[in-house]
């Protein structure tokens, strides 16, 4: 049942479509650009060849930045403010894109992408929280999370299918248009759903109270920097995902269908998690993911250097979906431990937590990502280092747990 008076004059399924689309601007940001990355960067006279990848990164910079300020700062001023801020900053770097004629304008206007479009994917998960509550909420919060999932599948196709008909700037039109129709439809049918009662001052006191407890509580910051590991695992992907299958294999057009393929196999194990962790546990099913992760990494490593690094693309795609399903197990589990010991300032330190592993993720991502030489070697390196590493801090992580406990 909703937990205030104060409900949406929207059904059901009408608001499940609008806060997917609000949660998703970002992923609807990064992932359509993938298949016009090469054309960019040779556009706006970009030499080196891994110089394209700092268009996706920077969005993730952008996005951890707005990612710290815009929960607390809706904790004070109501929902729908900080929504309407983010989608505004999102369509003004929409519009810098669009005419960027060289490629610091272009940066600039993926960063301000990713500080926008921050504030929607944070404050639309408080939105359904101020809302619903117990099973009510976690039943919502499962059908956003499922109409969201199919955006990573289907934006690659949307930017490839905008190319065929127009330049690579008519991507970023497209996205000003679904940004703008977004911000109309959230303004005349989505209430305000946090009461004055209920609003707490803004204070950069308690933002930094809530940095400092994050790094204080060992299993909180010990998996905090395991997300930042697995999430770089991810970054570095994505960002040389475009270079692989389109330059090194050569698949063109078909691009979004292998791409969607891996989002697909990540979508599912977000969705298989809920019955799985309920079986073996969040820190048990943690464990055999990530010894999965590094296992697969090891051996596929091992096949590749047996091919010169350009292993048959059927083997990648079986270990990319492989990898993309212990990565979507990891996501949520990872980030509820480090929530656990954090439930009385829930809002603000899932901000410092998302926003800290971000910002590690983007740097460890890029040094990846720039390393890439025509071959999967690199991403494979980094798969086994990031792995091996995640494994040592869970470990740690959970010893230290214990001796407190003790």
């Amino acid at each position: 049942m909703p937990k205030t008076s104060n409900s949406p004059v929207i059904g059901t399924v009408e608001q499940v479509i609008l806060l997917a689309l609000l949660s998703s601007l970002i992923a609807l940001s990064i992932d359509s650009m993938l298949p016009a990355l090469a054309l960019i960067e040779r556009d706006l006279g970009v030499f080196d060849t891994n110089g394209r990848q700092f268009i996706i990164g920077i969005t993730f910079v952008g996005m951890a930045v707005g990612m710290l300020f815009y929960g607390p700062i809706s904790d004070s001023v109501g929902r729908k403010g900080p929504i309407y801020v983010g989608i505004g900053i999102f369509l003004v770097g929409c519009l810098l894109s669009i005419y960027a004629a060289d490629f610091r304008v272009m940066l600039i206007g993926r960063f301000m992408q990713g500080l926008g479009a921050a504030g929607p994917r944070v404050v639309s998960i408080a939105l359904i929280r101020d809302q619903y509550s117990g099973r009510e909420m976690a039943r919502f919060t499962s059908l956003v999370m499922t109409v969201f999932i199919l955006v990573p599948v289907l934006a690659p196709a949307l930017g490839q299918g905008v190319m065929m008909v127009a330049n690579w700037r008519a991507i970023f039109g497209v996205m000003f248009s679904l940004g703008a129709i977004t911000l109309i439809w959230f303004t005349f049918r989505q209430r305000e759903t946090l009461v004055k009662e209920n609003r707490m001052p803004f204070s950069t006191r308690r933002l930094t109270s809530a940095i400092t407890e994050v790094f204080r509580t060992p299993v909180s910051f010990g998996y905090t920097i395991l997300s930042g590991f697995v999430f770089a695992a991810f970054l570095s992907f994505l960002t040389m995902s475009q270079q692989i299958f389109q330059e090194q294999y050569g698949v063109g057009e078909s691009f979004p269908v292998y791409f969607g393929s891996l989002a697909l196999a990540f979508g599912g194990a977000s969705l298989a998690n809920s019955a799985l962790v309920m079986q073996l546990g969040m820190k048990n099913l943690i464990a055999k993911a990530l010894w999965t992760f590094v296992a697969l990494s090891i051996c596929f490593l091992t096949f590749s250097a047996f091919n010169a690094g350009h292993p048959p693309i059927w083997s990648l795609m079986v270990f990319l979906i492989c990898i993309f399903f212990c990565v979507g197990i990891l996501f949520g589990n990872i980030n509820a431990q480090a929530m656990e010991p954090l439930g009385h300032i829930a809002g603000v330190a899932s901000a410092v937590i998302t926003s800290v592993s971000t910002f590690m993720s983007v740097v460890l991502g890029m040094i990846v990502a720039q390393s890439y030489d025509g071959t999967i070697f690199p991403l494979l390196v980094g798969f086994c280092c990031f792995g091996l590493l995640s494994l040592i801090v869970m470990y740690f992580t959970n010893s230290k747990t214990i001796e407190l406990d003790s």
